[in-house]
């Protein structure tokens, strides 16, 4: 059977993994009668924000590991466990926890750099040639994991595209129900809630980018 891992970056949209998104991704790949492991580095959230009031609560602290097992019922790994000869592709879901604990993007811009625990996990898919599929926010690693050329989307964010192309990407416009696909690279990708209006539409876009990887593999 089909092993996915499915790397997390915390719980909530505004500063952790977009938990539609999340669970969406889980979903289609149950539905797929494919296996997954979520994984997540132990490390701690760049901040903590009230999801009621949208603010930040300064003093807070809390760990990317701990609040990314609430959406894998507990189920998750420290992303420095991976054996990568025990899955077949990996998938990244959304949310700003991805441009803030993943990588630095939301305060960077196309000057980020990926937090070194996730590179090396990453990297290990990219080395072994094995399919990898980001959603949303999280494709603004792609050039910085693939190189000059590689091919992905983000939806139709003119400032985040133009980001993407600054770091040697080749950005593609996609709408919500639409994938990426790079061939070379084995990479796909979606915009998800980047456009997504209702769960409806991101379920639209990351069903088909499960099947993608799930066939890639």
């Amino acid at each position: 059977m089909t092993n996915i891992a499915v790397l997390l970056s915390g719980c909530g949209v505004f500063d952790g993994s977009e938990i539609h998104e999340s669970v969406l991704t889980l979903l289609s790949l149950s539905k797929a009668g494919a296996d997954y492991q979520c994984f997540a580095p132990d490390m701690e959230q760049l901040h903590v924000v009230n999801h009621l009031t949208g603010q930040v609560e300064s003093g807070a602290v809390r760990n990317v590991l701990v609040e990314s097992a609430r959406i894998a019922r507990g189920e998750i790994k420290d992303c420095n466990s991976l054996d990568v000869t025990q899955f077949d592709a990996l998938i990244l879901p959304g949310g700003f926890g991805a441009a803030k604990n993943l990588c630095n993007f939301a305060t960077n811009g196309s000057e980020c750099s990926i937090n070194p625990d996730v590179a090396a996990f990453i990297s290990e898919f990219v080395l072994s040639k094995k399919p990898v599929g980001f959603i949303c926010i999280s494709p603004v690693m792609i050039p910085l994991l693939y190189g000059h050329g590689a091919k992905g989307t983000i939806g139709t964010d003119k400032d985040t595209a133009e980001a993407f192309t600054l770091m040697g990407g080749e950005h593609q416009n996609a709408n919500v129900h639409e994938i990426v696909v790079d061939e070379v690279n084995k990479v796909v990708s979606t915009p998800a809630y980047m456009l997504a209006g209702s769960i409806a539409e991101a379920h639209s876009g990351i069903e088909k980018l499960v099947a993608k990887v799930l066939a890639m593999a």
